[in-house]
């Protein structure tokens, strides 16, 4: 199907394209910045800079469950994969924090504030934290 067509069609149906997630990100602890981009056909994002300076924080992936992980540098770290447009969510994605060594089934989705609220859950228990624009 053509550009025009796939428009067309998505006026008619009255569907909305999904706001752009890509770029640069703050997380809501503002204590580091996740680049968003395509990765192939999907969306996954990088920690492309640590702004938390206080002493002791590891630059490593000390808390992985894995142990062979875990000097592996935060920096350039993929911290969010697998996300698929579905409407005006991503969805289908994994985030990992570093912080505490987990990954969630996670969902992204621009906010009207602008924000990107990022989903993630266990189970049926989900929890949203709010990520401000930062590029």
């Amino acid at each position: 199907m053509g550009f025009l067509a796939a428009s067309l069609l998505m006026l008619a149906s009255g569907a909305t394209p999904a706001p752009d997630i890509s770029g640069l990100w703050l997380t809501d602890d503002r204590k580091g910045l996740v680049r968003i981009e395509p990765c192939g056909t999907r969306m996954c994002g990088r920690i492309v800079r640590i702004l938390d300076k206080r002493p002791n924080v590891p630059g490593t992936d000390v808390n992985n469950p894995d142990p062979a992980l875990r000097q592996r540098p935060l920096l350039g770290l993929v911290s969010l994969w697998g996300f698929t447009r579905a409407g005006a969510v991503w969805k289908d994605g994994r985030a990992y924090d570093p912080q505490t060594g987990k990954s969630y089934r996670s969902t992204l989705q621009v906010s009207p504030d602008g924000s990107l609220k990022v989903t993630g859950c266990v189970l049926f228990i989900c929890q949203s934290r709010r990520w401000t624009r930062a590029g």
